[in-house]
């Protein structure tokens, strides 16, 4: 081995400083920013000579409103997306449709899958709330709850009046029912070339119809005819308010009954009116859109009573085959039944929708149908109050009704001149 090997190397000695360097860093800090400010300085003083660098007199932009309002933005789009991974939706994908489209949102976008449309319906729940859902809903139910209260029957307690009204025309109705269906079993034990022939006179005698006179009513519209139960008269009524006896067949005027103030919308006359009963009695029955009804005789050419209490139109009225009992039909989507020997209303008979416009009562007096604005058509028992028979079928309103005279069909005609809307009920 050399001597150089066998000497030790020397040991470096650290220093040991005492004390704070945080004068001294300072003093150079500050001395470092004066000579870049300096630099600086100079620097922009040569931009600004040379034109690169245009200084504003005095004009500032404000940040801070605009941060804050970038701030808010992110602070609500943050709680939107806390809100939204609280709501609870469902995973039945036809449940998530039903909810999109009672939000009135698309069910569907393209290309989106039963992922992706929950978490849209999650993201406008986030937005309208979890209750939008829950309220469309019960706009829904209780849509849908109107809709069937349209079709439900309602009954009110009678009266002893209406007690009494109803035995009454059941001892009336069930006679005329047996002759009637007596006449009915007849028939049909006719041969069916019998039938044939009687068909084909009562088609020839028709045929040989023709217009005999024509008159001009009155200078408004004609709404309403009536030929009286002898044939040998003829009742209108007008828009002007006056209603008028006519004599069939010349077409004379025999008197102008005046005493309603606006639109008559119908006049008819009482069952044996002419025949059995005398000029003085009641004959007839009229109503008017101020919601009037008048009763008429023979002889006078003003009002022998009026009935009061419709507080709406009174579109048409009706008698009983009996001729004791007025039926009135009034846009308070009511009708009535009035006792003429009692001179009170008997019934007062809710149950549809919609006004009221056409009254019809079956020949033996057991039924009555009404229809009206709600395109439903009803059959009534007058002898029980229940409403036996449900029509629907109709897209619009039900203006006219009537029972055939074998019994057993009734006719309920569209407002539209469609012939295949001219239904027939058995």
């Amino acid at each position: 081995m050399s001597d150089d090997e066998d000497v030790a190397p020397a040991v470096k000695k650290s220093r040991v400083f005492y004390g704070s360097l945080e004068d001294k860093e300072r003093e150079r800090l500050s001395s470092e920013m004066m000579s870049s400010a300096m630099a600086g300085s100079d620097a922009v003083k040569a931009g600004i000579e040379a034109g690169n660098i245009n200084i504003s007199s005095g004009e500032t932009l404000e940040m801070e409103e605009r941060v804050s309002e970038r701030q808010q933005e992110a602070l609500a789009e943050f709680e939107r997306r806390r809100r939204a991974r609280q709501i609870t939706v469902s995973t039945d994908d036809a449940e998530v449709k039903a909810g999109l489209r009672a939000l009135g949102e698309p069910i569907t976008l393209f290309g989106e899958g039963p992922a992706d449309r929950r978490e849209r319906l999650r993201s406008v729940l986030s937005v309208v709330g979890p209750d939008a859902l829950k309220k469309s809903r019960k706009d829904e139910e209780r849509a849908k709850r109107s809709q069937d209260e349209c079709q439900q029957t309602w009954y009110h307690e009678g009266s002893t009046s209406l007690r009494d009204a109803r035995l009454w025309l059941a001892k009336y109705s069930l006679p005329r029912a047996m002759r009637r269906l007596e006449a009915a079993r007849a028939q049909r034990d006719v041969s069916e070339a019998t039938r044939t022939i009687r068909q084909q006179e009562l088609h020839k005698s028709l045929r040989n119809l023709n217009n005999f006179c024509s008159q001009i009513g009155d200078d408004r519209p004609i709404s309403f005819c009536h030929f009286s139960p002898d044939s040998k008269m003829l009742a209108t009524a007008s828009w002007s308010g006056l209603c008028k006896l006519w004599s069939v067949p010349d077409c004379h005027l025999i008197r102008t009954l005046r005493g309603h103030n606006t639109n008559v919308g119908a006049i008819v006359f009482r069952p044996k009116a002419g025949i059995y009963l005398d000029q003085s009695d009641v004959s007839l029955a009229s109503c008017a859109a101020d919601g009037s009804v008048k009763l008429w005789n023979l002889d006078s050419d003003e009002p022998v009573a009026d009935i009061e209490g419709h507080s709406e139109r009174v579109s048409r009225v009706s008698w009983h085959p009996s001729g004791r009992f007025l039926g009135t039909t009034c846009y308070d989507n009511s009708w009535r039944l009035w006792d003429l020997e009692v001179r009170e209303e008997v019934l007062h008979q809710e149950g549809h929708s919609k006004g009221v416009h056409d009254l019809s009562f079956h020949q033996d007096g057991s039924l009555a149908a009404t229809g009206g604005l709600d395109a439903f058509g009803r059959v009534w028992d007058l002898r029980t109050g229940r409403c036996v028979v449900f029509l629907e079928g109709h897209l619009r309103e039900i203006y006219s009704l009537h029972f055939s005279p074998n019994g057993h069909r009734w006719s309920l005609p569209s407002p539209w001149l469609d012939t295949t809307e001219n239904t027939c009920w058995t």
